[in-house]
Formats: structure tokens, sequence, C-alpha cells
């Protein structure tokens, strides 16, 4: 019996050898990596390179290079020198040039730093020229994502505030033993300032004490060792503590690895029950589903993040978006204030807003407290509140607070005239005084308009889109990519990652 196979001759010469043209497709993924490439300027990463040494590889080549391995899945600067080698597709993006790795990790991170900004915001204008997207209607959103530092590496900034505090508490109490035990001549008739300790204040102040304590009979050997242990030790760890404040800036936590991040309690947890990890908050605004601005927070509440998110809009295309649609973690008076201020619609929810929607559709008043400020009548001509008695709740004045953020918030408060002897006191209130209540004015009208806009027609339909919209984006870079962690340390350097994982899915879904 004879088998009929097709010739295999590896030693056979090809009469007209094929390019490497002849194997990409001509709709693959990799030729619009390279058209689009090809369309946008990059004068401001050339610009990153030195005019004299060595010739360097092209940067519009590693440009190509870098966003096609993170559409592809590769990461590391060592897998791209390997498909650089022997991906066909790499082969034919780079012109069968071969970059190493120091190369590839130099210009991601050096090179291409700090033109990636211009880069990304030219192929977000490609896709506005597409009719891809209009920079006019806006959806944000916010997720976590797991810094590549340790786990437990954490530093927290109430712990150090409870050291602090025991530190000056124990200073304080050697200060009064050495002042009750000192002989005349060596007592101080100003005691120095606990609450405010520094390095050298309590350094002067330890010797001091250990000067009483030497040679003095009435000091206990417990005692002038404790005042050796200050001395020793008091010093050295408020210098750690007050570099580890400088750190930490206004946040509460970070990481010894990576003192950029910050612990936030995330869902992907690897122990599966919500644990706390440092990581980065990551801010996105898509447009039917492409990503046209991101920025990356330190702070683990999206509250505060939305100014300056908007802020790195206005950069990038020197211009506010029409409409901004996002769910109630950015619902607050000073976002509100900052939306209206700039002439942006904003289909942003309120903490309460779901809630009282459920009541509505309910028609249900099960859970109503007939006691809560809410509840009670309002006569805005007046400005009076009315009690469930019926009695009046005059003005009495305002109250200011200022936000974490330094925004400043005014309340007026209202107070009932006489609740003594009332029959409802005990489920009214539990203060001694007559019955107080505050109202944010300007808060509360914020709150009105949103919610007619929120449950007009158009209101409806961006809520339903939003969910259709952002968090699609997220679950595409962080399941479907696997991008769940950062591989680099340092906010500059996880900005630049994340962005490249940004672009990248553009520009796939450009192609799909």
């Amino acid at each position: 019996m004879s088998y009929r196979f097709k010739d295999y001759d590896q030693q056979q010469n090809w009469l007209f050898p094929p390019s490497i043209e002849d194997f990409i497709a001509k709709d693959h993924p990799v030729r619009i990596v390279n058209n689009v490439i090809e369309q946008i300027n990059i004068d401001s990463l050339i610009q990153a390179y030195r005019v004299t040494g060595k010739p360097g590889y092209h940067p519009k080549m590693m440009l190509k290079v870098m966003v096609y391995a993170y559409m592809d899945n590769i990461y590391s600067s060592r897998k791209i020198e390997k498909a650089m080698r022997e991906n066909i597709n790499f082969m034919w993006l780079a012109n069968r040039q071969v970059a190493d790795h120091n190369t590839i990790a130099r210009f991601r991170s050096e090179k291409l730093r700090s033109a990636f900004k211009d880069v990304f915001k030219q192929v977000v204008l490609l896709l506005a020229q597409e009719g891809l997207v209009s920079l006019k209607q806006v959806y944000t959103d916010g997720t976590k994502i797991e810094s590549v530092a340790g786990r437990y590496t954490f530093v927290w900034g109430n712990a150090i505030k409870t050291n602090k505090k025991k530190m000056a508490e124990q200073l304080e109490q050697m200060w009064d033993y050495a002042q009750r035990i000192a002989e005349d001549e060596d007592k101080d008739p100003e005691p120095p300032d606990f609450k405010q300790l520094d390095p050298e204040k309590v350094k002067a102040t330890a010797q001091k004490i250990n000067k009483i304590l030497k040679g003095n009979d009435k000091a206990s050997s417990k005692a002038k060792a404790k005042g050796r242990y200050i001395a020793q030790h008091f010093p050295k760890n408020l210098e750690a503590y007050q570099q580890k404040e400088s750190i930490l800036g206004e946040r509460n936590s970070y990481s010894k690895t990576d003192p950029d991040a910050t612990f936030m309690r995330m869902k992907e947890d690897h122990m599966l029950n919500g644990q706390l990890k440092p990581g980065y908050n990551v801010q996105i605004s898509s447009e039917n589903q492409f990503v046209v601005n991101y920025t990356l927070h330190q702070q683990a509440n999206d509250l505060h993040t939305l100014a300056p998110h908007l802020e790195q809009f206005t950069k990038l295309y020197q211009s506010y978006p029409e409409e901004l649609i996002a769910d109630a973690g950015y619902g607050s008076q000073e976002n509100y204030e900052l939306l209206e201020h700039n002439k942006v619609k904003a289909f942003v929810k309120y903490g309460s807003f779901d809630k009282e929607q459920a009541k509505v559709k309910t028609k249900k008043r099960k859970g109503v407290k007939p006691f809560e400020r809410d509840q009670l009548y309002y006569n805005p001509e007046k400005d009076t509140y009315t009690c469930p008695m019926g009695q009046t709740m005059k003005n009495i004045g305002t109250r200011s607070r200022r936000t974490k953020s330094g925004y400043l918030q005014q309340y007026s408060v209202y107070q009932a005239q006489n609740c003594q002897g009332c029959p409802l006191r005990g489920s009214c209130h539990k203060a001694k005084t007559n019955r107080q209540i505050e109202r944010n004015h300007q808060l509360e009208e914020y709150r009105k308009k949103t919610r007619e806009l929120l449950c007009s027609e158009a209101g409806k339909q961006r809520l339903k889109r939003r969910t259709a919209d952002v968090e699609p984006v997220f679950a595409h870079i962080k399941s479907n990519r696997n991008f769940k962690r950062f591989t680099h340390r340092g906010l500059e350097k996880v900005d630049l990652e994340f962005g490249l994982h940004a672009l990248a899915h553009n520009i796939k879904k450009m192609s799909a």
C-alpha cells in the first residue's frame, strides 16, 4: 500500500521568495495600528531623544510595536523582544528590526512618558474625525486596580498619630516627674509645648530631664532608664514619622514598596473577602465604549476625583463636554457647582436618588420616619419649618463646614421655639434644648434640578446607556485582557501603563 503526501523538502529553494507583506491579512489589526500611528504627529516624542550619539531605533517604529504588544496582551519588555524576533506581525511592523528588552523598557519609561498624552489625544481626535466619538457626551466611572507593591507593606497615618500622641504623653509625664524631684535651681517654670513635637525639641527636653535625673537620689532607676530610652529613641522615631507623613500627604496610608500607592478596599481580592490592598483609583470617561479621557488618583473615594479628571479633559481638548453621566459616587454640591459653572449638563445621581425613586415606584412609605427633617413642612417664603406638633421652627443663623478638598458649605440652622412638655419630644429628638435642624439650601437646589433631569426621558436613557458604555470598558480591560494588577511602581509609571491599555483598547475596538 502506497501513501500519498504533499511534497515536503526543507532544502527546496524559492524561485520568487515571498515577502512578509504576503503573510499579513489585509484586515489584520496590526495594519490598523500601523495606519493609525502613521497618521499622527510624533514630534513631541522625537524631542525626547538626544541629537548626538549613536542612532537609535525610530520612535514611530517603537511606538507601533509598543501599542500592538498591549493589544496582543504582551506587556513584558523581554516578551516584546521575543515577539520582535519570532512573531511575523511584529517582524512586519518593525521591518525585521529587533530592539533588546532594555531599549524597550527605556522607551516605555523614559521616552514615551512625556509625549504619551499627546499621542493618546491625537488618536481620540482621529476617532472624532471618523464620527466614532463626539467628545460632547461622556460617561464617567472609576475602578481600583492593585499595585505591584507587597500586599502587607502598609504604613497607616492613624497609627503614626497614635504613636506620636503616646510619645507626647510619656514625655509630659517624665517632665512632670523630673520637675517634682528637681532642686529649685534646676526647675523650669515654663514647660515645653508637647502638642507640637519635633526631633530637636524632644532632644532638648530629654537632655533637661536626664540632667535632673542623673545623680538625683530621689529618681528611681526605672525613671532614669526611661529617660535614657527617650533620649536615644524618640528623636529618631520622630524623624522617621515626619518622613512618613511627608509621603502620606493627605492620605491615610501608603505602601512601603510603592509609596505612591494607597490601601483601598477592592472587589477583586485574592482572599475573596474584600481586603484592603495597595492600589490606584483609575477614572475614565468613555463614549461609545471608546476611552476619551483617563486619570489616576491616590484617594479611594470617587467624590474628589471629578475636578482633576475634567481638568485633564480640558487640557486635552480645550473644552468641557456638553453632558456628563455618572453614578452616585460623584454626587456632591462641589461637583454639581463645578459642572454648572462650566455649563456641563450633569446627569449625575446623588446618594439617596435610587432610594427615593424606589419609594415612588412602589408607592410605599415603609421605613419613612415622620420626624426626619425631610418629612417636615418647609415654607420657602417665610424660610421656616413646621414641626409635627405645628410649632414654627425659625432660621437662627448659619454654620459653615469645609470638605476634605477645602470646599466651603453653608448650612442654615432652624430651631423650635419651645419643646418643653411636648408629648412627642421623646420620638422627635433627644437633645436637652429645643430641637435644631440644618438645611443646605444650595445642595437641595442642585438635587432638585438633578432629580428633574434624571427623571426626564433623556435622563432615563442616559442612565441606561451608562451601564452599557463605561462599565464594559473596565470589564474588557480587567477581565478579557487580564489586567488586574499594575506591573510598574509610582504614579507616573502606572499612569502611562494604564494609558497604553486605554490606547490599545481604542485601536482594537476600531479594528473590531
